[in-house]
């Protein structure tokens, strides 16, 4: 195909989350960037729809222009938001003029009446993997309301779906909603209860409970810094400062207390880093990079 590298591995994925999925369900395909206003206006009106139509086999995938150039070129995307819906790999209507839920709704009733789409085609799971993936990506980016939005949607749709269940439960506390938080944490099985993702979400919740008020953070800042060597002293304020969002001064005041004394407390320093890794999952890159300090310094 004359295809570099690179624009294979983006052929690639864009048959996996958009040409594979529509040959049984209607894909509504949107690109967009980050910069985009107007993207960012219609997202959630794309993903409350998707999430409606899900059982009549509908599913919203997202190609971001920025990252995926080669792949927005194949459809001459000239201006964002532009939304396609395609079934069988081929695009068969425009829906970037559909801005308002009731006009996308009207168009895809229409589209769901003319093609053999199959209701709730492919495998569940797969069905709500790009769901999954927004709830993360609102998350990440401080908009924790919208984030509970798509994982409460989500949850309907998969009341044992444990990763839904963390992305719900870790957007309450984003927002500084415990109480919600625990309660559906307090509402799992015991099954549940236990799978890796709960678990992520409940050292979450732990973590956000030891939140301080800002005066008392502005005191165990102080005790740190006037004594260095007060191990007492550092952890608190490390636990604190996580609690306020401060994770690199928590990363790196926990760091150093390894360096000084691993074993200190049966390496309490260590168990309350590991804590926060867990929290805040083992995929995110500020993890990744503060687990090679950590290796560093225990290994180095």
């Amino acid at each position: 195909m004359g295809l570099n590298l690179d624009e294979q591995k983006a052929v690639d994925r864009f048959r996996q989350s958009v040409v594979e999925p529509s040959m049984t369900q209607l894909v509504i395909l949107d690109f967009w960037a980050e910069w985009c206003g107007p993207c960012k206006a219609l997202t959630p009106v794309l993903e409350k729809v998707a999430a409606e139509y899900a059982d009549k086999g509908v599913l919203l995938a997202k190609v971001n222009v920025d990252e995926e150039q080669f792949i927005a070129s194949q459809f001459q995307v000239r201006s964002i938001p532009t939304v396609y819906a395609i079934f069988r790999g081929q695009p068969v209507a425009d829906l970037t003029g559909a801005r308002t839920e009731s006009q996308l709704k009207s168009t895809l009733d229409q589209l769901l009446e003319k093609l053999p789409v199959e209701p709730g085609g492919g495998e569940p799971e797969a069905d709500l993997a790009p769901l999954l993936a927004m709830g993360e990506e609102a998350l990440a980016g401080d908009d924790a309301e919208r984030a509970a939005s798509i994982f409460m949607q989500i949850v309907e749709m998969a009341p044992d779906n444990a990763e839904a269940l963390s992305g719900l439960i870790r957007s309450f506390i984003a927002s500084g909603r415990l109480e919600e938080a625990e309660q559906v944490l307090g509402s799992l099985t015991p099954e549940l209860a236990q799978d890796a993702h709960v678990e992520r979400a409940r050292a979450a919740l732990q973590l956000a409970k030891d939140k301080p008020d800002d005066s008392e953070l502005a005191a165990l800042r102080a005790a740190a810094a006037e004594r260095p060597d007060d191990m007492d002293a550092q952890l608190a304020f490390a636990n604190a400062a996580f609690a306020a969002g401060e994770r690199d001064t928590a990363g790196e005041t926990l760091l150093a207390m390894i360096q000084a004394d691993r074993e200190w407390n049966d390496g309490a320093a260590r168990a309350k880093l590991l804590q926060i890794f867990e929290a805040v999952g083992l995929e995110d890159p500020w993890v990744s990079a503060t687990r090679r300090k950590l290796s560093t310094i225990l290994f180095g």
